[in-house]
């Protein structure tokens, strides 16, 4: 079980797990330890919270208990304005893979001084807490089927309960879930369960986390969410995988359409499409196509995460509705198999 961390005089764990599947859920629970009920092996052992850290999270954890969820301050000075930084909340989908783009988002925002709650289909996500609290960050994790509202309600309702709200939101889960079958196919060849499972992967999961979190963000007056889509649908295509490319392209569309309905609550929604990229899951052949890109390799998950954070950054206020191309140049060369 993940260690918690210290919250207004209580080690707190958000422990939740909702079971794949929508025959089989269990309910969402929460173990709630007064301190001195706190086992020494909690804050010495792997998993639990740095001793350096406690102090600085009890501070913080009584700020919340007392106070709203905060907004950013806009005070004018002499004409020109200026953001005042506050220590967000990010829930970043799709993080299971520790050579993934979920996981060097969460990295990043966490570095930044964001408190992170991460999520995906199997308990390896409780790893990569572990990693995220070694390096100082505060980070809860749960597993979640996405493609059914009880594991949207239960990844909000950690972040609500942890850390008082939501101020953004990184829509990464889809491609191929390692806790589910996945059958790709050209046009002529797909099943209609199959349409519909990778269009619900894919584009399904981030319409019901927007839809989850827009609410809160309203209520608070900010929010910033950033969606994966991809080159493949939006801007290209390769053979044998039409859903994914249906719903890839599907991701624009919801996100200028989103953009439009929340951005006069102070609310940002934009894209990343990345090209080929060097994660775990990449093939040979996905790592020779990044070779033949105009910069001459495949991109990286910490290069993608680098946009992700640009966008979910407060100086990005003025940008909305937009996708931001990560793919080295590759879809903007004419010249081929030089």
């Amino acid at each position: 079980m993940p260690a918690g961390y210290r919250h207004g005089g209580e080690l707190m764990l958000c422990d939740i797990i909702v079971a794949i599947g929508p025959s089989t859920k269990r309910a969402t629970s929460r173990l709630v330890m007064r301190l001195g009920d706190v086992p020494d092996h909690v804050t010495e052992g792997a998993g639990g919270i740095p001793e350096h850290l406690l102090g600085q999270a009890m501070a913080v954890g009584e700020v919340d208990a007392a106070a709203p969820h905060p907004k950013s301050e806009e005070p004018s000075n002499g004409g020109f304005t200026m953001t005042t930084q506050r220590q967000r909340v990010a829930i970043i989908t799709g993080t299971g893979s520790a050579q993934g783009i979920g996981f060097a988002a969460a990295r990043l925002l966490g570095a930044g001084g964001s408190r992170v709650v991460v999520t995906s289909t199997t308990d390896r996500i409780f790893e990569r807490v572990t990693e995220l609290r070694a390096a100082g960050i505060r980070a809860e994790g749960v597993v979640a089927d996405l493609t059914d509202q009880t594991g949207v309600d239960a990844v909000v309702t950690c972040a609500s309960d942890s850390f008082g709200g939501v101020d953004i939101l990184v829509n990464n889960a889809g491609m191929t879930s390692v806790s589910d079958s996945y059958a790709s196919g050209a046009v002529d060849g797909l099943s209609l369960d199959n349409w519909h499972a990778s269009l619900d992967r894919n584009l399904t999961t981030s319409f019901l986390m927007i839809r989850a979190v827009a609410g809160l963000m309203q209520a608070a007056g900010y929010g910033r969410i950033v969606n994966v889509s991809s080159v493949s649908g939006p801007v290209a295509a390769y053979a044998g995988d039409v859903a994914y490319h249906a719903a890839k392209a599907g991701i624009v569309g919801l996100t200028r359409a989103t953009a439009i309905d929340t951005a006069a609550a102070g609310i940002t929604v934009n894209a990343v499409a990345p090209g080929w990229i060097d994660t775990s899951s990449a093939s040979d052949r996905e790592r020779a196509m990044g070779a033949a890109t105009p910069v001459g390799r495949s991109g990286t998950a910490d290069e993608v995460a680098s946009a992700i954070a640009f966008l979910a950054g407060e100086g990005a206020s003025y940008i909305t509705g937009q996708v931001i191309t990560v793919d080295g140049g590759n879809s903007i060369s004419e010249e081929r198999g030089r």
